[in-house]
């Protein structure tokens, strides 16, 4: 791609000069310690500086006051010892030619009073967020004054750590909530019309700008929609934009449509997998163009295809792509470098975002996002030997071996038994709304075509195939098989979720669907066989219905169940299947009641995750220098492996993934990255 490319034009905002047009906009990935972004934190904003990215947006909602603690790892910025931390992150971040600015926030009722300091949630009125949980408190003028000075206070330490800007969070967040008709039920002067409801945020900006003074970039990332018949009009959000800029108290306008209040509004504000590309981008173009300020927005914006038409027809001055970062922090070199092909695409899947709230943002199949103190998101040349590497299987976990082993430059040859590449991910492909996640297995197949991997497709490989070889490295990386084993009796008669989205077995007229995974793989199925036009009942022995599936996900597996009208019950544990007749009878234990439970279909389907196809390892053990152990210590301290247990053994044997235990796609490719990346 020529210089002329309008991604690659810089940007000026204000003083500011940004190299190109790409951004990662503001997101908590649960990297701090402490609150603060120590050196996890900055090393992950590092790296996207490192790959050519311009403007990289930190502190996903970082708070201002101990009434608004954490609800996902955020940023104290309450705390002065958070100074030195922004001041080491900026610098790194600029030395590598990139700028960085941080999101600051209030959380309002966004959050949960039994955290930190067990302080009451405020926000304009008490009226609960469904999200969150909390029954918030009115707040009263002592709560007003304190939480403006808080906010300057912050702001002031935001400028002391030598970030380039800052914006304010408004969009489900204290500063908005003021703004919705929907949170907003004062009487007084900050409730009622709009000069009132906006009150509250002025008296915010202008305590900003009385600390830092006007030269400091000051912006919003703000709703000026919230898509709701009881909230913010599209015609108010306009008008708030349109005041904002023209008090001349915010540098730029980063755009939002919808409301974040439930599970369900927020996938469409952060829409998945399935969902149409850059559905709000229109929209932007539209606030744009009413407000005549620089505007910045992301929201499923995955390609640099889409990206650039953002850029080139106006709609935006920056444009965010956050999550494809996460895939790929080095996107905007690579399209410096006309290797646009090369970019690990971002599929939707939503992993990043739900991984938060299980613990610690991780990309679905990226496994050094997030680990960049001992994770390459480029894998070095070897500098010793060439050595001949053997991967067995090709789904994610043999893809990613493959790939890694192939980057650092030894002679690999990946068996694989199906004529094409992808294991569950092929099968999970099954549900059209996910094709998506074909991604990981394209982009990987690529990566090892480019490193030459010779790629044995329709080959079942037993002991003397991976001998024949003669191998330095072995990688088993078969997977697993349905686990149907757990029934008492009736384990014949039962279909599994694969033979539902293989297309080996059709859905019958009613179904039984017993989900003992709680993870994406029975929610697939269940979605697959509604839409096929079956009578579903999905069971689950959980307390909820697919507890492993996060908030931005789940949605859309819930819509096809409302318009498919599919039953669920929870609390019953599948023990057997009996037939009666042309029908299957499968009986459950309810454990709280003490009592069994029958229940009738023509089918019963079950996802009760895999068991390991580990044949060809245990064949292999034997012979292998290292008996197929793995030094956890070494793994975790991020040393090459080194065990030697067999004198007489050939070569070096592991095995990862499902061939280990039914886990995940992420930590499948974590399992081949951390082995592989030392070979």
């Amino acid at each position: 791609m020529s210089n002329a490319d309008p991604l690659l034009q810089p940007y000026t905002l204000r003083h500011l000069t940004l190299r190109n047009r790409f951004m990662s906009t503001a997101h908590e990935p649960a990297y701090t310690e402490d609150g603060l972004p120590k050196e996890r934190y900055r090393l992950y904003h590092a790296e996207k500086a490192k790959g050519g990215i311009a403007l990289t947006m930190i502190g996903g909602s970082s708070v201002v006051a101990p009434d608004s603690p954490q609800a996902f790892g955020n940023i104290l910025l309450y705390k002065d010892e958070v100074v030195r931390w922004l001041q080491e992150l900026a610098d790194d971040v600029h030395s590598h030619g990139a700028a960085v600015m941080i999101q600051v926030t209030h959380l309002g009722r966004r959050t949960s009073w039994s955290k930190e300091d067990w302080l009451p949630v405020v926000a304009p009125s008490p009226v609960r967020e469904p999200a969150h949980r909390a029954f918030p408190k009115a707040m009263e003028d002592w709560d007003i004054e304190r939480i403006v000075a808080a906010y300057a206070d912050g702001a002031e330490r935001v400028q002391a750590g030598g970030l380039d800007g800052m914006e304010l969070e408004c969009y489900g967040h204290l500063i908005d909530q003021f703004w919705s008709p929907a949170t907003n039920q004062r009487d007084d002067e900050y409730g009622g019309g709009l000069d009132n409801r906006l009150r509250f945020a002025f008296q915010v900006l202008r305590a900003i700008r009385d600390r830092v003074g006007p030269g400091f970039i000051v912006g919003t990332r703000m709703v000026c929609d919230e898509n709701w018949e009881r909230g913010l009009s599209r015609a108010e959000g306009l008008e708030i934009a349109r005041r904002l800029v023209a008090s001349g108290l915010i540098d730029f306008v980063n755009v939002i449509k919808g409301h974040i209040d439930t599970d369900e509004a927020l996938s469409h504000v952060i829409p998945g997998m399935g969902a149409r590309s850059a559905p709000h981008l229109d929209f932007a173009g539209e606030v744009r163009a009413a407000t005549k300020v620089p505007t910045f927005h992301a929201a499923r914006i995955q390609d640099v295809a889409t990206a650039r038409h953002a850029i080139e027809s106006g709609k935006l001055d920056m444009v965010g792509m956050t999550r494809p970062h996460m895939a790929d922090p080095h996107i905007a070199r690579k399209v410096m470098e006309g290797r646009e092909a090369e970019i690990r695409p971002c599929v939707g899947m939503g992993y990043c975002i739900d991984s938060i709230y299980g613990g610690q943002a991780a990309c679905i199949h990226n496994a050094a996002t997030g680990r960049e103190a001992t994770m390459p998101h480029v894998v070095a040349h070897t500098t010793g030997p060439r050595r001949k590497v053997v991967v067995v299987g090709a789904g994610p976990a043999g893809l990613e071996a493959a790939r890694v082993a192939g980057e650092r430059g030894h002679a690999v040859t990946l068996f694989e038994a199906a004529d094409q590449p992808g294991g569950q991910i092929r099968i999970t492909a099954g549900l059209q709304r996910r094709r998506e996640i074909l991604g990981i297995v394209d982009w990987r197949t690529a990566e090892c075509e480019r490193h030459g991997v010779a790629m044995r497709f329709n080959t079942y490989a037993e002991a003397g195939d991976v001998l024949a070889e003669e191998p330095d490295v072995v990688v088993v990386a078969t997977g697993g098989l349905p686990n149907t084993s757990f029934l008492d009796a009736g384990e014949e008669l039962v279909t599994t979720s694969w033979d539902i989205l293989s297309g080996a077995a059709k859905p019958a007229e009613t179904v039984l669907l017993y989900d003992d995974n709680g993870a994406h793989p029975g929610l697939t199925a269940a979605e697959f066989i509604a839409g096929a036009g079956s009578r579903l009942e999905l069971v689950t022995p959980e307390r909820m219905l697919a507890p492993d599936v996060g908030g931005t996900s789940y949605p859309a597996y819930f819509r096809a169940f409302s318009e498919h009208g599919v039953q669920v019950t929870i609390n019953l544990r599948l023990e057997s299947v009996r037939r009666d007749g042309n029908r299957l009878v499968a009986s459950f234990l309810d454990e709280y009641g003490h009592r069994r439970v029958e229940k009738r279909a023509d089918q019963v389907v079950v996802e009760h995750g895999t068991l390991p196809l580990d044949e060809l390892y245990f064949a292999l053990k034997p012979l292998s220098s290292n008996l197929g152990a793995v030094d956890y210590e070494a793994m975790i301290a991020n040393r090459p492996q080194a065990v030697r247990r067999n004198p007489e053994g050939r070569f070096v044997l592991w095995r990862i993934g499902d061939a280990v235990s039914s886990r995940n796609i992420h930590a499948a490719v974590y399992d081949a990255l951390r082995l592989l990346k030392d070979v």
